[in-house]
């Protein structure tokens, strides 16, 4: 039995033996703690300073520290070279200094082998700029924190002999105007590099709500970007998709402006509008982070379907937004193209409308309606029937274009100056071609076909349409029924015929034309003919009248109101005229109150020269038959003499060759006159009367027949006969009788 005293030594003993061997193990477990944490970061460059209340790890370059990793509890190695590290911060500073990133997490584990410093929770991540890093000293927090870019992830390894950092977890992150999320990141800390593995989600809290989506992206420190890779942008009904697209941000990590590169797509849901490049740049405002304006680059390509289908190129093009993002105006440059197909025809094609320019600038009115557009350098507006065929098609070009749109964004007018020329091209025809100084083209409205309604040119105009041109201040052509109207002097030349008037229509499709007011006609390129008579000559043919109208078709013009046709001292007066100058001929209309008067040529007794006068209701005169026919109360009138009529031909001696050194000038001359239908003849103290009269100017011979012509002298009486015959010149009468009582009376009157 063990006495009481002896047990408790034995305790005692044990006690204190106890107390040695844990006080042992104490002491050698802390002097292996401590070797670790001295040796191990010997090893790999670092220097740790342990505390009652944790320990920091940092590695320096050349006088300036990497990064920092300060644990808040203590660390405790395990089996294998493992520590738990609670309270964790690590700062990366970067090599240059200009990095204050901050990455927090609860619980760490620590492998002194690898270096890996790995989360076994939640880990949040601030990347932070810090431009004047250099400037401060080492370790030296920014002056101010501008809204980092906070991340929130779990799985993070961080390498403390790197510097890098990476998980495969699922990474949320936050901006100013936004937040977003990815799957798996890594952070290389040679350059300050944030890596976004795949599946990237970004959405900004702008009034824009733009989203954007990214296989992959990378946010840097220098410039300050975020570059995503696949991306797919989207801004309210907008869609952007392009193989690369560049956020860049501010120094407080705002969003300044997107670089959007390699197959840019931009859509319109909703109406069919897409536009394609190769970059696209977005700006934002700096407060309120609003699309401030978007710039196309590289092969621009714009589709659109309402309300008419639109195709469209360029080299560049500038999209400037308002207030709320509501689009302003648009520059287009390098090469613009526009190309809209108009409403269906009545024959099936669509017609088509291009522009193309140099640059165009578009006015968008509450950032949807186009209400202006103003081109530069020489642009051209295209009008076709088909998009298939270019062969006939309207070209207008001016220095400049301004055109004007609707409320349904249909082109309603445009003006173009200076230097304004319009052609007209059709298959087997010259071209149609008008300048002038100035022109405005407008359109029907689109119930109507939105086809061309009016083109007018101003200042300066000249037409040019095969062999005939035309000259005035102001032109207006209508497509509806092709007539060019000209004013302000106008002046037109078809072959050999010009004409000028107060105002002017040409009709394009069948070549007609009229004139109104002071109308003056003059034939020129004419061959003299010398079996013609009073329009035989190589000299100018003449026409004044109050207006004219041109048959293209049979070349006979038309005039009417006062008209007056002359060639040399040849000519007839008369209301109305119908001139055909192929064949020389007239046809002249009047009226018993607004008489026709002709101007022909008499010798007299001494073959002196002298002008004969008719005047008639009707006349008709082919200059190579030499004959003028003569209708209605006809009077002729040679001095005191004076012959009427109902009907009378006057027959014309040919004219002769002319040469220009002597030109045969002059009225026509009269070789005979043949008149019918109550004929009368008068001269001072004589009066004949018979129903057919033959006169002859060689002889000066008078010839009347039918119905009992008869002859009143005045100190005579009297002279009836079946036919009398008498000449002017020696005053001597011939009667013949009937042929029952054949006489013949042979009368000397003194004059």
């Amino acid at each position: 039995m063990i006495s009481p005293s002896r047990l408790r030594r034995w305790f005692a003993g044990a006690a204190i033996a106890a107390i040695a061997v844990v006080a042992g193990m104490y002491f050698y477990a802390r002097h292996r703690v401590q070797n670790a944490l001295q040796e191990v970061p010997e090893k790999i460059g670092l220097e740790i300073q342990q505390s009652a209340t944790g320990f920091t790890i940092s590695k320096s370059e050349q006088g300036r520290t990497l990064f920092k990793l300060h644990a808040g509890k203590a660390v405790q190695f395990k089996t294998g070279g493992h520590a738990e590290l609670h309270d964790v911060e690590i700062t990366l500073y970067g090599r240059d200094s200009e990095r204050f990133d901050q990455v927090y997490g609860a619980d760490f584990e620590y492998d002194q082998q690898t270096g890996n410093v790995t989360a076994k929770g939640e880990v949040q991540i601030d990347l932070e700029a810090n431009p004047q890093g250099l400037l401060n000293p080492d370790q030296a927090a920014p002056g101010e924190l501008k809204n980092p870019i906070r991340m929130k992830t779990s799985g993070l390894v961080f390498n403390q002999k790197t510097g890098n950092a990476y998980t495969t977890e699922k990474v949320e992150f936050s901006l100013p105007q936004g937040r977003g999320s990815a799957l798996g990141a890594k952070y290389l800390a040679k350059n300050s590099t944030f890596i976004l593995d795949s599946q990237v989600n970004l959405s900004f809290t702008t009034p824009a709500a733009t989203t954007a989506e990214a296989t992959r992206a990378t946010i840097t420190k220098d410039p300050r970007l975020i570059v995503l890779e696949g991306a797919r942008i989207q801004n309210r009904n907008r869609r952007c998709s392009a193989g690369l697209a560049t956020l860049f941000l501010r120094n407080d990590s705002t969003l300044d402006r997107i670089t959007a590169k390699e197959n840019v797509l931009v859509e319109n849901g909703g109406t069919g509008e897409q536009v394609q490049a190769e970059q696209l740049d977005l700006e934002m405002t700096e407060r309120g982070g609003e699309l401030k304006n978007a710039v196309f680059t590289g092969n621009v390509r714009m589709e659109a379907s309402r309300p008419h289908p639109v195709q469209g190129s360029a080299g560049r093009v500038v999209l400037t937004f308002a207030g709320r993002e509501l689009l302003r105006d648009v520059h287009a440059e390098e090469r613009v193209r526009l190309v809209e197909q108009g409403s269906p025809s009545p024959s099936g094609g669509r017609q088509v409308m291009e522009l193309s320019a140099p640059a165009v600038d578009f006015v968008v009115a509450q950032g949807r309606r186009l209400v202006g557009a103003e081109s530069d350098g020489s642009p051209h507006f295209i009008m076709r029937q088909s998009a298939q065929d270019a062969s006939s098609q309207t070209t207008i070009t001016a220095d400049r274009f301004l055109a004007r749109f609707d409320h349904d964004g249909q082109i309603t007018s445009i003006h173009g100056g200076a230097n304004a020329r319009i052609t007209n091209t059709n298959p087997g025809q010259a071209d149609r071609v008008s300048t002038s100084q100035t022109l405005d083209v407008v359109f029907h409205p689109r119930d109507a076909g939105n086809s061309l309604e009016s083109v007018t040119q101003e200042g300066a105009v000249v037409y040019t349409d095969g062999q005939r041109r035309a000259w005035g201040d102001r032109a207006t052509y209508t497509p509806s029924d092709q007539v060019l109207v000209l004013g302000g002097n106008p002046r037109v030349v078809d072959k050999g015929m010009v004409t000028t008037a107060r105002l002017m229509r040409l009709n394009r499709l069948s070549g007609d034309a009229t004139a109104e007011g002071d109308v003056k006609s003059t034939y020129n390129d004419l061959n003299s003919q010398p079996d013609g008579a009073i329009l035989a000559s190589s000299t100018p043919i003449h026409v004044t009248a109050h207006s004219m109208s041109l048959h293209a078709a049979s070349a006979i013009a038309t005039y009417t109101g006062d008209v007056r046709l002359w060639q040399d001292a040849n000519g007839v007066q008369a209301p109305a005229l119908d001139f055909d100058r192929m064949q020389r001929s007239i046809r002249a209309h009047g009226t018993p109150v607004s008489r026709i008067s002709t101007l022909l040529l008499q010798k007299d007794r001494s073959g002196k020269p002298t002008t004969v006068t008719v005047e008639s209701n009707q006349l008709t005169y082919t200059d190579s038959q030499r004959k003028i026919h003569f209708e209605g109360d006809v009077t002729a009138r040679n001095g005191d003499l004076t012959i009427a009529s109902r009907e009378m031909d006057a027959f014309l001696a040919p004219r002769g060759r002319d040469t220009p050194a002597q030109p045969t000038a002059g009225p026509g001359q009269l070789e005979k006159i043949v008149a019918s239908g109550q004929v009368l003849i008068t001269q001072p103290g004589r009066r004949a009367s018979g129903e057919q009269l033959v006169y002859t100017a060689t002889d000066d011979k008078f010839a009347l027949s039918g119905g009992s012509p008869s002859i009143f002298d005045a100190e005579r009486g009297k002279i009836t006969g079946v036919s009398l015959t008498f000449f002017r010149r020696d005053d001597r009468v011939l009667v013949e009788g009937s042929n029952s009582a054949p006489t013949v009376t042979q009368t000397q009157v003194a004059r």
